[in-house]
């Protein structure tokens, strides 16, 4: 068992901090956030400690940042003489938007490092984080990382060139679904139902179609193709959506965020 600490307990910090205190390999949880409050009601929460950041920079093993990128310089420089006086080993974790592993080597001085990019359904154990590692992080402190994540759902290693790209599509992709389920609802309120049950329904039909397409492996075009009989209702609605660029469209808002991103 080990010491885990966090320095940032904001939505995306809180979900992972939850995530970890699951973990068989967290012992220790330390939990520090510029709103000490907030510090104090997530350790009531999970069991943990509220700390301040010198103090989670000093004795955790595995140590969580998950500040803004504009409070990373100021919070770097209120913890680098302890990170610089630790002579243990300790890793450190990065979801900071934005900051590369060559930008964080040069920031925290070579120490090792694992760059994630969780995304928001971590909230609910239903997330996919992106994890690339520097060359200094050995494997079995990869699959530590991994598995105190585990339960805010799936953990995919990419090459650290991939990951904007990944970013592009993981992270900003919730909100693009967002937006199809809330045009697929209002379509549905338009031909007579109720706004919460077309909301429902919609869910829980893009919950199964992604469920189908991941346990059986089968290509969106293929489960297209099947869903769309001969001159069925489907078919039609596929026509209307490609007659105003669909697939073009969903593929320019990931280009647009991969280039933000990047």
């Amino acid at each position: 068992m080990k010491t885990i600490g966090f320095i940032g307990t904001g939505n995306m910090g809180g979900a992972l901090a939850r995530a970890a205190a699951k973990s068989e390999l967290a012992g220790r949880l330390l939990l520090a956030n510029r709103s000490i409050e907030k510090a104090q009601r997530l350790a009531q929460e999970l069991g943990g400690e509220a700390v301040d950041n010198r103090r989670a920079a000093a004795e955790a093993e595995i140590l969580f940042l998950g500040v803004k990128p504009q409070y990373l310089t100021e919070m770097l420089e209120g913890i680098r003489d302890v990170l610089e006086a630790r002579k243990d080993r300790f890793v450190i974790v990065s979801m900071i938007a934005g900051r590369d592993l060559a930008t964080l080597d040069k920031l925290l001085g070579g120490r090792p490092v694992v760059r994630v990019m969780p995304n928001i359904p971590v909230a609910v154990g239903g997330g996919v984080t992106l994890m690339s590692a520097s060359a200094s992080v050995t494997a079995e402190e990869r699959e530590e990382v991994k598995a105190l994540l585990a339960s805010s759902g799936a953990i995919l290693e990419l090459d650290e060139r991939q990951m904007e790209a990944g970013g592009g599509l993981t992270g900003c992709g919730p909100a693009f679904a967002a937006l199809f389920l809330e045009g697929l609802a209002d379509g549905a309120v338009a031909c007579g139902l109720p706004r919460a049950q077309a909301l429902r329904l919609g869910a829980e039909m893009l919950k199964g179609t992604a469920q189908l397409l991941l346990e059986t492996g089968e290509h969106p075009a293929s489960l297209k193709d099947r869903v769309c009989s001969p001159a069925g209702s489907t078919i039609q609605g596929v026509r209307a959506l490609e007659e105003r660029s669909f697939r073009a469209a969903a593929m320019n808002a990931v280009i647009a965020a991969f280039e933000k991103l990047f």
